[in-house]
Formats: structure tokens, sequence, C-alpha cells
């Protein structure tokens, strides 16, 4: 009986340390804001810069908001992460996406977006921040 308890708890330690490591990167006020300029803040990003470097694929026109494909690609050096960020959505900040050892900044994804508006791209290089944004014309509200 010792050496199952043991097992399971050896178990429980495997499986739950990941979602721990996972919750120290969470920044929960960040994706709770409801204000954009108040999710770049919580993201601790003061300054960016416009860069034409962050590509940005994206539909002129969303027939649906609840599904909107977007291609993100940083030619920037560096670059060690990629947020998404849609002003007129209820919680501005979409997703961050995090790159080491090398790894493609490139990004694939489909969101959500309540109604037209800028898809806001945010690229860390260093100490420094470079964005840029496009507009897409939302048909039929996404976030309902």
């Amino acid at each position: 009986m010792q050496r199952r308890n043991f097992v399971l708890r050896l178990l429980s330690l495997i499986v739950l340390a990941p979602m721990s490591a996972l919750a120290a990167v969470w920044n929960k006020a960040a994706f709770e804001t409801v204000n954009l300029n108040e999710a770049t803040k919580n993201l601790a990003i003061n300054n960016t810069l416009l860069s034409k470097d962050v590509e940005i694929t994206a539909p002129d026109r969303a027939e649906n908001g609840a599904i909107v494909q977007v291609e993100i690609r940083s030619n920037i050096a560096n670059t060690e992460s990629i947020a998404i960020l849609v002003e007129h959505n209820p919680t501005p900040l979409i997703a961050t996406f995090m790159f080491s050892n090398g790894a493609e900044p490139y990004v694939i994804t489909r969101i959500k977006m309540a109604e037209t508006s800028d898809i806001k791209i945010i690229v860390k290089a260093g100490d420094q921040y470079f964005t840029n944004a496009k507009n897409v014309v939302v048909l039929e509200n996404g976030c309902g």
C-alpha cells in the first residue's frame, strides 16, 4: 500500500509541476484587463517602435469575428516574444508567445474579434519593443 501511495504522489508531482511552471509565466492582470493601454502596461511595455519587420497577414474583412485567422512573422533579430492584442475586444490581450534557442518567430492562429478593430502586434527583442497593426472589418460579431 505504501508503494502505491508513493507512486501516486510521484505521478501527481510530475503532472502538477508543469502547471505550476506555467502559472509563474501567466500574467493574469494583463489577460484580464479590459483596456488596451492597461494591458500593455501590465505587460511592462512602455515604448514601442513602429516596424514593418513585424508582418501581419489577416483578412481585410472577416465574415465571422468568431474565427479570424492571423499569421505573424517577426523579421527582427533576436525576437523573444510576440503579443497579439485587439483593442475593441472585451479583453484586448489575446495571446503571448515566447521564443528561445533560435526558434523561428512565426505564429499562425485563429482569434475572436468582437467588432471591427486593429489587430496590434507587439514584438520584444532585447530591451526594445516593436509594433505593427492591421485593421480588420468584422461583419458578424464574434465575442458575444
